[in-house]
């Protein structure tokens, strides 16, 4: 599998991180600076700058137009879904998994990051990006902005084995207790599609996800990107809030590697995840 140079993740990232700044900070139909513009400001090769915007035109983010530059795309409708089970139940997600690090670095976190981590974009984090994979098949891409002073000696055995969640509680004193996460469709990019060994542009499914401890503080940021052609999300409501909640083994939770929550803690959410058993593309 070919594989990227080293800062070459987190390059395209920040550059990702950059562009989305601009979009969030406009209002639909606003243009924003050019590629020639943003490569000199950004410091980086226009194929570099050019991927970052392929991958927001594709989500549906950024609009280009012939001629006339590129424009925040209109505001995508968003449907909630309630349950009204207290906590989730998840099925145990078929497959053994485990975690490659593509990098392990501590860098500023800069506006984005920061803003979600509720800290200074000159505060640092761990950045964190790893390949998850079932049975060794590439699944899914994550990044983790984790607080740098809320991890002290973080190793790279405690993010590529075991649970995540009870390393930062036994070995760094962090108990998460609740997480924020939204769900939405996307394709993949060129580079994400060599990590993931599908065709460029295949469908997949974007999480970003929002932990915070029993005080309601930050604890990381994730966001994460899953082979659309091996996972589908399930949702169930409960209609009638007199039934009993449904009791089931501890297993994967979308976007959340399994073992990153220790069985029996709550989740406060109304999605479930499975493992597509599906052949592989050709």
């Amino acid at each position: 599998m070919e594989t990227d140079a080293p800062g070459t993740v987190l390059k395209r990232e920040r550059v990702r991180d950059f562009v989305l700044e601009l979009i969030e900070s406009r209002q639909a139909g606003d243009g924003i600076p050019s590629e020639r513009t943003l490569c000199a400001r950004l410091g980086v090769s226009r194929p570099t700058l050019r991927a970052a915007v392929d991958e927001l035109v594709a989500a549906g983010l950024l609009v280009r137009e012939h001629g006339r530059g590129m424009f925040v795309a209109p505001e995508k409708i968003t449907q909630e879904l309630v349950s009204g089970r207290a906590t989730l139940s998840v099925p145990q997600a078929a497959g053994a998994w485990s975690s490659r690090l593509l990098e392990f670095t501590t860098v500023p976190a800069g506006a984005r990051v920061g803003r979600r981590l509720r800290m200074s974009p000159a505060g640092r984090i761990v950045y964190v990006a790893r390949l998850r994979l079932v049975d060794g098949t590439p699944m899914a891409v994550e990044h983790l902005h984790l607080k740098a002073d809320l991890v002290p000696g973080l190793t790279a055995r405690e993010l590529e084995s075991g649970d995540l969640y009870a390393h930062l509680r036994e070995r760094h004193g962090v108990r998460v207790h609740e997480a924020t996460q939204t769900i939405e469709p996307t394709v993949v990019t060129r580079s994400e599609a060599r990590l993931l060994d599908v065709p460029e542009l295949s469908p997949a499914l974007l999480f970003e996800r929002l932990t915070t401890d029993a005080a309601d503080q930050p604890v990381e940021y994730v966001h994460s990107l899953y082979r659309g052609d091996r996972y589908r999300i399930v949702s169930r409501l409960t209609l009638d809030p007199t039934a009993p909640p449904d009791t089931a083994p501890g297993g994967h939770h979308p976007g959340i590697p399994p073992g990153d929550f220790t069985e029996g803690d709550p989740l406060a959410a109304s999605t479930l995840g499975a493992v597509q058993d599906t052949p592989e593309q050709p």
